[in-house]
C-alpha cells in the first residue's frame, strides 16, 4: 500500500473521530434539559369581601289578575296583547244591556216606593196628631207607624238595589287597577264569562321588578348571628346593593336594594326566600327570567386566600405546589375554606409568605426544579368586584 493511500486512510479517521465527538457533544448538550416555568404568588393575609351568587327567578312587582265581576258576553277586547296600560284604561267591555235594564227596572222600583213613603208618612203624621187628640185608639196609630216604617224600609232597599245595578253596570267595563304590561288574554269577542270561570288577563307592573330569591337554612342561620341584633340587621340588609347577573352572562347595569323577608322557611326544602328590587326602565327585564343576583355579604379579616386554580383536587383531598427559597418544589396537602369570587381561602397548610404555584402546576414536580415569574391577577380578579361593589 502506497504512503498517500495510508495518509488518505489516516485523515479520513481522523475527521470521522471529529464528527463523533461533535455528535455525541450536541447529543449531551440536548440532554440537559432547561427547568420549566411557572407563574406563583406569595400568600399574604388580607382583607376580602365576601361575595355570594344566588339563583334568581323575576317576577312583576305587583301582578294583577284581571277577573269578570259580573256574568256576560264579551263584546270588545280593547287594549293591545303585550302593551303597556295605564291604571282606568279600558280592557274588556261584556254586554251592558242586561245591566241597564235592571237598572232602569230598579229605579222604577225606587221611585215607586219612595212615592208609597211620602203617603205613609202623611199616614203616620195625621194618626200620630189624632191619637193625641184622642180621636183614634192605640192600635190604629200603631198601624200607621209601621206602615210607614215599612215604606221607608223598602225606599232603602230600593236604594241599596239601584246602587248595585250600578255597580254591575260598571263591571261591565274591566280597566287596568295599575299601570303595567298586559299579557295576552284568556278569553275571546264572544266568551260567556263570570266571576268563576278564570282570569281574562294578567297586568304586571315590572318598573321597578322583583327578584326572588331563595337562601338554604345554614346561611340564613349564619346570617342572623352574624347580626343579631335586629336594628342593625335591618339597617345592614337595606344598605346591601346587589348585581343581576342575566342568562347570557351580562350584569345588568342597574343595581338593586333588598325589599322584604318571607315569614317563614319552607319545611319542605328548609330554605327562606326574600325579594330584591330592581329598576326596569324601557320594560327590559320580564317576569319569568332566570338569573343570579350577586353582593357582597360582608368583609372577611386576613383570609389567607389563593387563587382557585392553584389549587389541585383529587378524591376530595387538596394539594397546592409550593417553591421554596432554591426554587424546587413541593406538594403540600392542604384544607379549603370559602371561595371568595375567584380566590379560595385556604384554612390549612400554608403560611404567609409561601409561594403557591398557580400557573404551571403540571410542570411542578415534587422536588423539581423550576423557573419561577410572578403571577398577575386578571382585571376582574376580587379587588376589582369589591371596587365595583363601592361604585355607585
Amino acid at each position: 500500500m502506497t504512503h498517500q493511500r495510508l495518509f488518505t486512510i489516516a485523515a479520513s479517521g481522523t475527521l470521522l473521530t471529529l464528527i463523533f465527538a461533535v455528535g455525541c457533544s450536541r447529543k449531551q448538550s440536548t440532554v440537559v434539559a432547561s427547568a420549566p416555568e411557572v407563574l406563583v404568588t406569595v400568600v399574604t393575609p388580607k382583607d376580602v369581601p365576601r361575595i355570594l351568587e344566588r339563583v334568581a327567578t323575576l317576577d312583576g312587582f305587583i301582578n294583577a289578575n284581571i277577573n269578570a265581576q259580573v256574568q256576560g258576553y264579551i263584546v270588545s277586547r280593547d287594549y293591545q296583547e303585550g302593551s303597556l296600560v295605564k291604571k282606568g284604561d279600558l280592557l274588556f267591555e261584556i254586554d251592558p244591556r242586561p245591566f241597564e235594564a235592571a237598572l232602569a227596572q230598579a229605579k222604577g222600583t225606587l221611585a215607586k216606593d219612595k212615592a208609597n213613603q211620602v203617603k205613609a208618612d202623611a199616614d203616620e203624621k195625621r194618626a200620630l196628631d189624632l191619637f193625641n187628640r184622642k180621636v183614634i185608639s192605640d192600635q190604629e196609630r200603631d198601624t200607621a207607624v209601621a206602615a210607614a216604617g215599612s215604606s221607608r224600609a223598602n225606599a232603602q232597599a230600593d236604594e241599596a238595589a239601584v246602587k248595585q245595578t250600578e255597580l254591575n253596570l260598571g263591571y261591565t267595563k274591566v280597566t287596568a287597577p295599575i299601570d303595567g304590561i298586559a299579557g295576552f288574554t284568556n278569553a275571546q269577542v264572544g266568551d260567556l264569562v263570570n266571576p268563576t270561570s278564570g282570569a281574562l288577563t294578567t297586568v304586571s307592573q315590572i318598573d321597578p321588578i322583583k327578584a326572588l330569591v331563595t337562601a338554604g337554612e345554614g346561611p340564613f342561620t349564619d346570617f342572623v348571628s352574624r347580626h343579631p341584633d335586629p336594628k342593625e340587621r335591618e339597617a345592614y340588609i337595606r344598605s346591601v346593593e346587589f348585581e343581576l347577573i342575566l342568562g347570557n352572562g351580562t350584569v345588568y347595569p342597574h343595581k338593586g336594594k333588598f325589599y322584604a323577608l318571607d315569614r317563614s322557611l319552607d319545611p319542605r326544602t328548609g330554605s327562606i326566600r326574600y325579594y330584591v328590587t330592581f329598576p326596569n326602565p324601557g320594560n327590559i327585564l320580564r317576569p319569568g327570567q332566570f338569573g343570579k343576583v350577586r353582593f357582597v355579604a360582608d368583609m372577611k379579616k386576613g383570609a389567607m386566600v389563593i387563587p382557585q386554580e392553584a389549587v389541585n383536587e383529587l378524591q376530595g383531598n387538596f394539594q397546592v405546589a409550593l417553591v421554596d427559597q432554591d426554587n424546587k418544589v413541593s406538594i403540600r396537602p392542604v384544607k379549603m375554606g370559602e371561595r371568595i369570587g375567584a380566590m379560595w381561602e385556604v384554612t390549612d397548610g400554608v403560611k404567609p409568605g409561601d409561594k403557591v404555584v398557580v400557573q404551571g402546576i403540571q410542570k411542578a414536580r415534587e422536588g423539581a426544579q423550576v423557573t419561577v415569574k410572578d403571577w398577575t391577577p386578571p382585571a376582574d380578579a376580587l379587588v376589582s368586584k369589591a371596587d365595583q361593589q363601592k361604585k355607585p
